[in-house]
């Protein structure tokens, strides 16, 4: 017998309301990270450590569970209607923190919010697929692309935060920056840059109440002193514990170690727009031939990292398993630096951050000492990593740079087209023929010719040495022994899923 839609809709509720609790919520959380986010608006940003915020009080139409199934959430059901054109079906009765109800109006606001330039939301470029959002009725809409987009379920699932239409039109872009409003199981009470971000349970969420009551985000930079705060109980989860630490962890008696292969894919950016040695692709080759990107793996991060060829791991989309990563061949490196007229090398600059990454300015002066063995004299420079981002987003990274990149959207297009493709927010790189391949496969709705061409893509940009390709992440949790919680693979700080134990 065929289930209703009806039907399917009370089953999903259900079943997504299972990590949830009828209870009143109870006690408090600590979450500490290594950066604060820059903002709190959930569309103006493109970094991890703001999504781990912000997903706890926003919600998107879709949403992926722990084993990364996507799923309806905002949404009640959507389907392709043509090859442009999506409908998505809401559930109704779900309020904004402020009380504004949620319905086809806020989708339509929220998602051409991001999508007009006019607005300059640094998200612009995830939702450039966008041509308009069409209200059916109050529950109903088609979101309606320029072009056909295959991945735009994996894109809703990260990008789309749905946002209240009068309070962001009444309040501003700059007010709802430091306080916002969502339909999350959290909501916002206050938040003290670069000190403590703090939300509360929200009694109405439509998937249950969450079982703790508070949660507090701080940012902690230096690895050993988060270390210090779990152990003294000062907080809970810790991220990016330094893989030195983790027996100091796990023999304390007073938390536990919980680990992931991340979404994250760690490389050095180069700009290749600018001119200067690293505009040569000879260069660039040598750049990669001289790093020995398994030492770094063994003795920086101590095993905690897995090789990579491409910029994708091999759960995305798009992943080409033929693809070899370079060898370490500093004789190799050598032999291009003369070819390409610098025999006895060059001086160069290597940016960082300082606490976003597992070990990230360890990795950095490590891959500049070996650099050095082939006559680049590399100088680590470090930064504040709201001072980076900015950089980041001024197309001002320097010659090179370190950075990673967590696509939790699992498909290629989300990391081939911001940090690749001509022009876009975080790209500073150009390449006709690539541009070619990922713009023909965003449109290409069936998934073997898609494939295909994110094959050729990771071929020419590898040859072409577009960045030092290093490696996936392993992400390594501190979590306090009374929290029930679990690392999951695509980074997220999902505090619904937070219990405490009895």
């Amino acid at each position: 017998m065929k289930k209703s839609p009806f039907l399917l809709g009370i089953l999903l509720t259900l079943t997504l309301n299972l990590s949830l609790t009828s209870a009143e919520p109870q006690g408090q959380v600590v979450v500490a990270q290594g950066v604060d986010p820059s903002t709190l608006d959930p569309h103006n940003h493109q970094e991890t450590p703001a999504f781990n915020v912000l997903l706890n009080m926003f919600d998107t139409l879709l949403h992926r569970t722990p084993d990364l199934k996507i799923e309806p959430l905002l949404a009640e059901s959507y389907k392709l209607i043509d090859n442009k054109t999506w409908e998505f079906k809401l559930r109704r009765g779900i309020k904004f923190h402020n009380g504004e109800d949620f319905n086809a109006e806020a989708v339509k606001f929220s998602l051409e919010r991001i999508a007009n330039p006019e607005n300059k939301m640094k998200q612009l470029s995830s939702l450039k697929f966008l041509d308009h959002v069409e209200i059916i009725d109050e529950y109903t809409v088609h979101i309606i692309t320029k072009e056909p987009f295959a991945p735009l379920p994996a894109f809703l699932c990260l990008y789309g935060s749905m946002v209240p239409p009068k309070y962001v039109k009444e309040k501003g872009d700059t007010y709802i920056a430091t306080h916002p409003v969502g339909t999350g199981a959290f909501k916002f009470v206050k938040w003290t840059k670069d000190d403590q971000l703090v939300m509360e349970a929200n009694p109405s969420y439509f998937r249950g109440t969450p079982s703790v009551k508070t949660v507090i985000f701080r940012p902690i930079p230096e690895a050993t002193t988060r270390v210090a705060a779990l152990l003294t109980g000062d907080v809970d989860i810790i991220t990016n514990v330094p893989p030195n630490l983790v027996p100091q962890i796990e023999g304390s008696g007073q938390a536990f170690i919980s680990t992931a292969p991340s979404v994250r894919v760690i490389f050095v950016g180069i700009d290749t727009l600018h001119g200067g040695p690293v505009a040569d692709k000879r260069v660039r080759q040598a750049l990669n031939y001289a790093v020995d990107v398994d030492s770094l793996i063994k003795n920086v991060l101590e095993g905690h990292g897995f090789r990579v060829a491409t910029p994708l791991t091999k759960d995305h989309f798009g992943y080409n398993p033929d693809i070899q990563p370079y060898p370490f061949d500093p004789d190799k490196a050598k032999k291009l630096l003369a070819e390409a007229g610098y025999p006895h090398g060059f001086d160069l600059i290597l940016n960082s951050p300082d606490g976003r990454y597992l070990n990230d300015k360890q990795i950095a002066e490590a891959i500049a000492g070996q650099w050095q063995k082939v006559g680049i004299r590399a100088q680590v420079k470090t930064h504040e990593w709201g001072n980076y981002v900015n950089m980041m987003y001024t197309h001002k990274p320097g010659p090179v740079y370190l950075l990673g990149w967590g696509n939790s959207t699992y498909d290629a297009d989300n990391t081939y087209f911001p940090l690749l493709h001509t022009g876009e927010l975080l790209s500073n790189y150009s390449n006709p023929e690539f541009d070619k391949l990922i713009e023909e496969a965003r449109i290409t709705m069936d998934e073997n010719k898609r494939r295909e061409l994110y094959h050729k893509a990771a071929e020419l940009i590898v040859e072409d040495a577009a960045w030092v390709f290093l490696y996936q992440q392993e992400d390594i949790y501190g979590v306090n022994n009374r929290l029930n919680w679990k690392a999951r693979p695509d980074e997220g700080l999902v505090m619904v899923d937070v219990t405490l134990k009895k």
